[in-house]
């Protein structure tokens, strides 16, 4: 059953629904990314975002995160090939350090966006430096069985699928949006600095100490990196309206990305080339053994480091290269030059007779790592507003590792069935063939919506909201039937708009005896999430509410009501 609300009407213009209020003074929200318009005439360098004294710290933590994550990743790897020649369970090692992303990111970029972000991402310090310390005593204590180090490993991995939407979402609140395909760059940076340092650090203690040691270090940096988090004082923004709840939440970031066009295009050339990506770094322990030795028996920790540390000089040169870069390229061009160039590295790695070419190859697939990354991360950073940036971003890292865990495992199969040269040359070719057919099938016109939030709209009161049940709320417009085609096309930028800010469904409702009748119905989870939706509002929201006005042929504003669900 449901009871008629008061209908409520706006003195000169329609009731404060989103999308129906009159616009108002838009308000910026401090930690919402600042518009292009703010931007200084003279084009950043790419350190200028090392200027700001917080992410200059974050971007040391994060530097010591990455080199942790990659001594890790190392000294798995090289325990894997001690312990087994399955080509399978030697790329299963990155697939288990990817797959808590695919599985976990979700909940982990929801819990990031409704808890305080600075603690949350303290717990995920901790969390990796206590699996760093279990790994460690089951070296020592000689139990480590490759199914078990595949299990730690995963555990790991879930300390990184929580910590990479919460860094994520921290970035833009400091960055000016001028500054921020700077900063994700210096974020690559240090990702691929971490492949030399890291690599590097962990091959002279596999050497020198034992591989129990490498896990010792990794507990200590991330020791150190959550104290020093500790002393960071920043200031929760307080939300009158309570938490959301963790389901709701999930819900509304999944609904979000599902309704956003620009996220689809992002999302889709993602996986075209992390899946092609992941060739190389799967397959490079057995690669590094053959080009050691020709045998796939032998082989030293010595080649395999060498390598990855070509790759991250190759993606610090891409770093410097990046202003110059985008100057040249468009979005899409960029795209596609960096799967080009990672297939072409692909096919040299595969087939290079000796290291120094196969080090050629590591270069440029690091350069086209580096590139295509900061330009498809930047896309989905601008595609997402504050409010919902740590779900949407852990989205995106979903499709990231998602294809990473997927990739590593079928180019291991195979390899497994074939040649590690053959699975490689399939990926380079197949992975280039993806991407044309994503571009063709899905251009991404890098139409940007204006996301900064709007105050525009003022959230409805009642001396009675209800406690539970769903609010249902009705607006009604008047068109001429001559315009009404035009009007069903522009209502689905409406429903995309309503449910990206969370209402439950959407519908448009044709008057069968008063065809110049529309009814737009919006269903919301509950009073509560209601008025959340008036939070979300954004600048583009305010100009969709203009355009839809712009049909209404009543001399009054459009009627708004509002109904609860009852209970019978």
């Amino acid at each position: 059953m449901a009871h008629d609300e008061s209908l409520e009407r706006a003195p000169q213009a329609p009731i404060s629904e989103p999308g129906q209020t009159p616009a108002g003074k838009l308000l910026e929200d401090p930690s919402a990314m600042p518009s292009a318009s703010s931007a200084p005439a003279a084009a950043p360098g790419v350190w200028a975002p090392l200027a700001t004294p917080t992410f200059r710290m974050l971007w040391m933590i994060w530097m010591a995160a990455n080199i942790c994550m990659w001594m890790n990743d190392v000294a798995a790897a090289w325990l894997m090939t001690s312990l087994t020649t399955s080509p399978v369970l030697v790329a299963l090692v990155q697939s288990a350090s990817t797959l808590p992303v695919l599985l976990l990111a979700l909940p982990s970029g929801a819990l990031a966006d409704i808890l305080d972000r600075r603690r949350y991402f303290i717990v995920t310090q901790f969390w990796v430096a206590a699996v760093a310390l279990l790994l460690c005593l089951v070296v020592l204590s000689g139990y480590l069985t490759p199914y078990l180090l595949l299990a730690l490993v995963f555990a790991n991995g879930i300390g990184l699928a929580m910590r990479w939407p919460v860094f994520s979402a921290l970035i833009p609140e400091l960055m000016p949006k001028h500054h921020l395909p700077f900063a994700m760059a210096l974020n690559g940076v240090a990702m691929n600095a971490s492949r030399i340092i890291g690599p590097l650090v962990a091959g002279a203690l596999i050497a020198s100490l034992g591989s129990a040691w490498v896990f010792v270090l990794n507990a200590v940096l991330s020791i150190i990196s959550g104290f020093v988090l500790l002393r960071w004082k920043r200031q929760q923004p307080a939300n009158p309206l309570g938490r959301e709840h963790l389901g709701s939440a999930m819900r509304v970031g999944l609904q979000f990305v599902k309704e956003s066009p620009r996220m689809h295009a992002v999302l889709l050339r993602t996986i075209c080339y992390f899946l092609l990506a992941a060739a190389i770094m799967a397959l490079l322990p057995l690669t590094a053994q053959r080009l050691d030795h020709g045998t796939a028996s032998s082989g030293s920790a010595g080649t395999f480091t060498v390598l990855l540390a070509s790759m991250g000089a190759g993606a610090i040169l891409g770093a410097m290269l990046l202003p110059r870069i985008r100057q040249l390229l468009s979005n899409e061009r960029m795209v596609l030059a960096g799967v080009s160039t990672q297939s072409l590295a692909t096919l040299i790695v595969a087939f290079a007779p000796h290291i120094s070419i196969a080090i050629l190859g590591m270069l440029l697939s690091g350069l086209a790592l580096l590139a295509t990354a900061n330009t498809l991360g930047v896309a989905a950073q601008m595609a997402l507003p504050n409010w919902v940036r740590a779900r949407g971003m852990s989205i995106y890292q979903m499709s990231i590792m998602g294809s990473t865990a997927i990739g590593a495992a079928l180019w291991g199969k195979i390899a497994s069935l074939g040649s590690v040269q053959a699975s490689m040359a399939i990926a380079a070719i197949s992975g280039l063939i993806a991407l044309l057919i994503v571009q063709r099938l899905n251009p991404d016109r890098n139409m940007e919506e204006d996301l900064s939030p709007s105050k525009a709209f003022t959230p409805p009161t009642t001396d009675t909201p209800p406690e539970a049940g769903r609010v249902v709320v009705t607006i009604e417009y008047l068109v001429e039937p001559t315009r009404a085609d035009a009007f069903r096309k522009l209502m689905q930028h409406s429903r995309r708009s309503r449910l990206r800010q969370g209402a439950l469904s959407w519908n448009l409702l044709h008057s069968m005896s008063h065809p110049d009748r529309f009814i737009e119905q919006i269903t919301d989870e509950s009073w509560t999430e209601h008025l959340r939706r008036f939070e979300r509002v954004t600048a583009d929201d305010v100009a969709l509410r203009d355009r839809k006005l712009s049909f209404h042929k009543g001399k009054e504003p459009p009627v708004v009501r509002r109904y609860f669900t009852d209970s019978i």
